[in-house]
């Protein structure tokens, strides 16, 4: 099993999160969000976050509104949706509990293997 992999998966299970949280700071457009995904070393390509933003926006938690832009074509604005905002509270709750139970589990030495 390749460790990059495992990383892998375990960056695309709290992508979401990720992408809400960054919007409840305000509204963003794809490179922006990309952008504090990549400075915060989460790596993502285009690729995996135009699918993943519209189907934040088909389960109503995100919408979008289209801006013109001084330096190229108009970008697309996602804002986070009320629903958005309730769902990323209940992640906030899940996110805490699931940190708290990873840490206890990684902390605590097996007597079972020595």
């Amino acid at each position: 099993m390749k460790i990059e992999n495992t990383k892998a998966q375990m960056r695309k299970g709290v992508l979401e999160y990720c992408i809400l949280s960054i919007l409840q700071n305000g509204d963003a457009y794809t490179s922006e969000i990309l952008s504090t995904l990549k400075s915060a070393e989460m790596i993502v390509v285009e690729g995996t976050i135009y699918p993943l933003l519209t189907r934040l926006k088909n389960a109503g938690l995100l919408s979008y509104r289209w801006e013109e832009s001084t330096s190229g074509p108009p970008r697309k604005y996602y804002v986070l949706t009320e629903n958005g905002g309730m769902f990323l509270k209940e992640l906030n709750k899940t996110w805490s509990n699931l940190v708290n139970a990873v840490n206890l589990v990684t902390s605590t030495k097996s007597t079972t293997n020595e």
